[in-house]
């Protein structure tokens, strides 16, 4: 009998024995760095001329791996051969593609440690943001497994006299897999295991920041035994093959994570019909957010202040749900800027691998330069408190920055920086606050701290996020717990981890039969 659905626990590392398996789990990574990993398609290993090349953001002269990168010619050819393989997978049972998905589940738990040591490596993750990423990687695939077997039963319809009526779920067809880096891992494999879970066919194309995670995925589902063509493993440029397989008529679906920009442009492309093409194209975007934390007079102002730092500069601000406004109330505006100043200054700011490390690398030259100028911008919208500075120049580090008085209105309180840039913004009121929060063109998460009532349930009414968060941060949304997704350039909502997520990737079919 299958276990009822549980959060894979998170790794205590200060108990010597799991610093221990990290520390090998570290070295043996960096004794494969460098390695090459060609394509996969159709069970295929097919290499390139061109390279995607991926450094460690600790250290960026550091070669981690590289990867084949594909054109259009291989990416039709990935395509073709998920329509292939969609012939017969969409026939296997719900029960036994839900089985791979237990397999490859259990083959992560018992592989944590190693892939927790490429996400320090390659996404510049602290060992605590790498293991959470793993875990919830682990969370999906026994999720998404379980809520396989539910939709397997059908839709409920009613009994009519004369007919033999049902309603049950069939798959979609080919989908493409647009992952992001930030969470190379947990989000690439939900992504990718919800679609096929539900009967579909894929092509893979993750982000070019992080393609070895990818490669060390898309391996542990050949080692649970999937079948050819189910899952195809195609790294290279978004401009190129990104815009051909979201354009390409074959292709049913496309499940995306990135930023707001990139998923617009999707959109708009899937929107148009190709020669051929049979059916409206689904999209899934979650496309990031400006997250606001509002803290009332009513609330406990250290737990407020320990919950806005940790949303702001867990795994570097580099999160769709970071909090990147703290919008206070007047009464208690001063004090807890200061207990954030404090709390901020106390972080360590150093490469990933150091386990005492609280703030690792931003991910690359190209957001580091982006932040940066943000930072710079900073400077002339708000008063800066806290950070501000690069870090050691052997890696994207980038101190945590905090800046207060910040208009609402600001540039660095409206545009998503994806950094660890922190804008505290004063309110005259509860109910101003709220407004503050709702006034940009997103919509994912959001907290409030406060102990009254009546706040918590006008929030609760009025705070248009799609994660909302009471006394707690804004970040860490778990796996059945918290369906996630967002409102507005947010994105689709559509609520990973959810119970009607794998509603996405199929459609329901009617048969009633006359008696």
């Amino acid at each position: 009998m299958l276990p009822e659905f549980k959060n894979e626990p998170l790794t205590d590392f200060s108990l010597p024995a799991n610093r221990a398996a990290m520390e090998a789990a570290l070295k043996q990574v960096h004794s494969q760095k460098g390695g090459h990993y060609p394509l996969l398609i159709g069970g295929e290993l097919i290499d390139t001329k061109e390279r995607i090349v991926s450094l460690n953001p600790s250290l960026c002269e550091e070669v981690i791996g590289t990867t084949a990168k594909a054109d259009v010619v291989l990416a039709d050819k990935a395509v073709q051969v998920a329509m292939q393989a969609f012939a017969a997978w969409r026939h296997i049972s719900p029960e036994v593609r839900a089985r791979y998905l237990f397999k490859a589940a259990a083959l992560l738990r018992r592989r944590k440690f190693e892939f927790s040591a490429w996400l320090v490596a390659e996404a510049g993750k602290t060992w605590a943001e790498a293991d959470a990423d793993t875990a919830e990687a682990i969370d999906f695939m026994e999720y998404y497994g379980r809520q396989a077997l539910k939709y397997a039963l059908g839709m409920p319809v009613v009994a009519y006299p004369g007919e033999q009526n049902e309603c049950f779920y069939i798959p979609l067809g080919v989908g493409v897999i647009i992952s992001p880096w930030n969470f190379p891992l947990a989000i690439l494999a939900g992504m990718t295991t919800a679609a096929i879970v539900a009967g579909n066919t894929v092509v893979v194309k993750p982000a070019s920041n992080t393609p070895v995670i990818a490669a060390h995925f898309i391996r542990l589902l050949q080692e649970a035994g999937l079948p050819p063509g189910v899952v195809n493993y195609l790294p290279g440029s978004g401009t190129s093959i990104g815009d051909y397989l979201v354009a390409h008529p074959t292709v049913r679906f496309i499940n995306f994570t990135g930023s707001k920009e990139v998923g617009l442009r999707i959109n708009e492309l899937a929107a148009k019909i190709a020669p051929g093409q049979k059916w409206l194209k689904r999209v899934i975007a979650e496309m990031g957010g400006k997250d606001a934390i509002i803290v009332d007079s009513e609330a406990d102002l250290d737990q407020a202040a320990a919950g806005i730092v940790a949303s702001a500069f867990g795994f570097q601000g580099q999160k769709c749900s970071a909090c990147s406004r703290a919008i206070i109330v007047k009464d208690v505006y001063d004090v807890v800027l200061e207990k954030i100043i404090a709390k901020t200054q106390k972080l360590c700011l150093g490469p990933a691998n150091d386990p005492t490390t609280d703030v690792g690398p931003v991910i690359d030259s190209s957001a580091y330069q982006k932040i940066l100028g943000y930072i710079e911008l900073g400077k002339q919208e708000g008063r800066l408190v806290v950070g501000g500075e690069k870090g050691d120049d052997a890696g994207y580090f980038i101190k945590p920055t905090v800046f207060a008085e910040v208009s609402p209105y600001a540039r660095i309180a409206q545009e998503e920086i994806f950094g660890p840039v922190l804008a505290v913004i004063k309110a005259e009121t509860f109910t101003e606050a709220l407004a503050i929060a709702n006034d940009t063109e997103y919509g994912l998460t959001g907290a409030v701290y406060s102990h009254n009532r009546a706040h918590l349930e006008q929030a609760r009414r009025d705070f248009n996020v799609g994660n909302l968060y009471f006394n707690r941060k804004c970040t860490g949304a778990l796996v059945g717990v918290h369906p996630f997704g967002g409102f507005n350039m947010s994105g689709t909502d559509s609520k990973a981890g959810g119970a009607d997520y794998l509603l996405l990737f199929m459609q329901a079919k009617t048969v009633a039969e006359k008696l």
